[in-house]
């Protein structure tokens, strides 16, 4: 198969199609449920569930960290876990240009399926369209993902209380910058490698050992910064953040400084922030500081009643500045 390509055909439902299927994404993504290939899959769930979807145009698809078939599944399951979840089952749609090389595809499904068994869940159904040469960049998914609440109460974005901690999981801006500059060929981001990975088996841990969660919350697009302006608005409350206890590292410091960027508003897709009661923020950081997607763990600042819907960060020099919403589009094609 090195070098064949994929066909308008392969979309058609014919028996390209059924190739495709049986030869391609069945090998790499195949479980009992999704073999049966039937137009809906049969799931079991006890109890409230939650549910979320995503659709993944990362460009370029491979890059340094992982790919886009990998990213569909990591940032579909740590949407779901951060609603106190645990992910079960994912579904998957490829949007195929005419021309990818079918070496390429079959890449992203065996990236797509290692990941999917690493964060336990079994991906039950899909759908494949094949789209003609010129309609879209190489290749396009979408994930929807299911699992069971089991935080009681689920944490949500309007549940940050004023004396909270605001905990992040470790370092921000790896992925954003590592997309630009693998798009860019750019020399000196060529140390850095996207974060993305599955959160679930951690967060699992988290809500498990520590009650009463307010707010889980993965910074993706628009970043750390953008992500704390949609929960100080949800919940009325300000989100102070010291700048000296957010971790960044060099590498993202210095192609930032270079590229007039500010790594608080660039993506993460192995990163979590958690909002809670300011006595268990120590008892959380041990279980985050135990897995090794959260040794960098830390306190960036705590939630407080003074400027309602904002979000303030205290300078290294101790000065005081408003970080806003992003306005525009930083980096398209992020994820």
């Amino acid at each position: 198969m090195n070098g064949e390509k994929i066909l308008l055909d392969s979309g058609s439902g014919g028996r390209a199609s059924q190739r495709l299927i049986s030869e391609l994404f069945l090998r790499h993504l195949g479980n009992p449920e999704l073999n049966r290939l039937n137009d809906a899959a049969q799931i079991n769930l006890n109890g409230p569930l939650a549910i979320s979807t995503d659709s993944f145009t990362v460009d370029p698809i491979f890059f340094p960290g992982g790919d886009i078939g990998s990213l569909a599944v990591h940032g579909t399951v740590n949407d779901v876990a951060m609603l106190g979840a645990v992910p079960r089952y994912l579904t998957c749609g490829f949007i195929i240009e005419e021309g990818l090389d079918r070496d390429d595809l079959e890449r992203i499904a065996e990236s797509m399926g290692r990941a999917a068994r690493h964060a336990g869940v079994e991906i039950v159904t899909g759908d494949t369209k094949v789209v003609p040469r010129g309609a879209l960049d190489k290749v396009f998914i979408n994930t929807t993902g299911v699992g069971e609440i089991i935080a009681d109460p689920a944490p949500s974005g309007e549940s940050a209380r004023p004396g909270d901690a605001i905990l992040v999981s470790g370092s921000m801006g790896d992925h954003g910058l590592t997309i630009l500059g693998t798009r860019e060929g750019l020399n000196f981001t060529s140390e850095l490698k996207s974060d993305s990975a599955a959160l679930n088996h951690l967060l699992v841990r988290l809500v498990r050992g520590v009650p009463k969660i307010h707010v889980l919350r993965d910074p993706t697009r628009g970043g750390l910064a953008s992500t704390l302006n949609e929960i100080a608005q949800s919940s009325g409350v300000c989100c102070e953040l010291v700048e000296n206890n957010i971790p960044v590292r060099p590498e993202v410091r210095g192609g930032c400084a270079v590229l007039g960027l500010d790594p608080l508003y660039l993506a993460n897709e192995g990163k979590f922030l958690c909002i809670l009661p300011q006595e268990q923020a120590q008892k959380a950081l041990e279980i985050m500081r135990a897995d090794a997607l959260g040794r960098e763990a830390g306190q960036i600042g705590t939630v407080t009643n003074h400027h309602p819907g904002k979000v303030v960060l205290v300078t290294g020099l101790g000065g005081r500045r408003l970080l806003n919403m992003l306005e525009g589009e930083q980096l398209p094609r992020i994820c």
